[in-house]
Formats: C-alpha cells, structure tokens, sequence
C-alpha cells in the first residue's frame, strides 16, 4: 500500500511577490504508472508531448477539459478521480 498525499501545495517565491497553490497532480503520476505507461506513451495516446504530460504532473500546466477528459479514458478514470482537487 502507498500512502500518498494528495493536496500538496507549493509555494514560489517570484519577484514582486510569491504565487500558492501550485498543485502537484500526484493522482495523475498513479493512475498512469498503474497502466504501466511512460509519460511519453499517455502523451502520445492523447496527443500531446510528452512535456506536457510532465508539466500537468508537476503542476505547472493547466490542461484543457478536452485533454483531460482524453486522459481519463485512456487511463479508465474519472474526472473526479484524477482532476478534483478536494476543499479543505
């Protein structure tokens, strides 16, 4: 069993001030390793580059509904699943 946080929160500092609430989408990482698939398979499977996919796990890209809905099914998800983040 893997314990695994998922509201990880990072904070960076920028100059002029700082931006919260960067998301690592740890869910994401799972679902996708559980599928034995590499980055650059899902990416290829829905259509993008592989750094995309390596931007959205970072939390460092926002992906579209279209792209996530197209990452859902090719992991056999739900929305919920993998994109909901839970209100604290």
């Amino acid at each position: 069993m893997v314990d695994i946080d998922y509201n990880v929160v990072e904070i960076h500092i920028i100059p002029g001030g700082f931006r919260v609430g960067e998301h690592k989408n740890i869910r994401l990482k799972l679902a996708r390793v559980q599928k034995d698939l590499s980055q650059e398979q899902l990416a290829e499977a829905v259509g993008v580059t592989r750094q995309t996919i390596g931007l959205i796990e970072a939390g460092n890209y926002n992906p579209t509904i279209r792209l996530c809905i197209a990452i859902c099914r090719v992991l056999g998800t739900t929305l919920n699943d993998i994109f909901w983040e839970e209100e604290e």
